[in-house]
């Protein structure tokens, strides 16, 4: 993929930002957070706009909750259709981690992920989407 140049003219305070951003985020200039900015933003569009998206839903929980092993199991058979894979990390005696990957349609994917979230013993769950190409 080629590398175009281009001049960017912004205010004062704006460029003050970006380079507090850079050093904050530790990129290696102005143009790779540019470049990030905008990938993020055309992202969000597709969020927006319901477009097909891929990403990883990933959930924290204790697995000694009667049942809430098998209500996650359940769900990623319900909406077999949108998830990829999935893997569950054991992380001590009582916490396990479950990501799974995902594919579709993004409100879907949300209100998939909200259902995760929701299951009462979910200690903590994220949603991370991506365009789909």
């Amino acid at each position: 993929m080629a590398i175009k140049r281009f001049g960017v003219s912004l205010e004062s305070d704006l460029l003050d930002e970006l380079d507090e951003m850079v050093n904050q985020k530790r990129f290696t200039n102005r143009s790779q957070a540019i470049r990030f900015l905008i990938k993020k933003n055309l992202v969000e569009e597709k969020w927006d706009n319901d477009m097909e998206v891929t990403g990883a839903i990933v959930i924290n929980y204790d697995h000694h909750i009667a049942e809430l092993h098998a209500k996650v199991n359940r769900l990623q058979h319900e909406y077999h259709c949108l998830i990829l894979s999935g893997q569950h990390i054991h992380i001590d005696d009582h916490s396990c981690i479950e990501v799974i990957a995902v594919k579709g349609n993004a409100g879907k994917i949300i209100k998939l992920s909200n259902k995760f979230k929701a299951l009462k013993g979910i200690k903590h769950g994220e949603l991370v989407m991506s365009g789909s190409n």
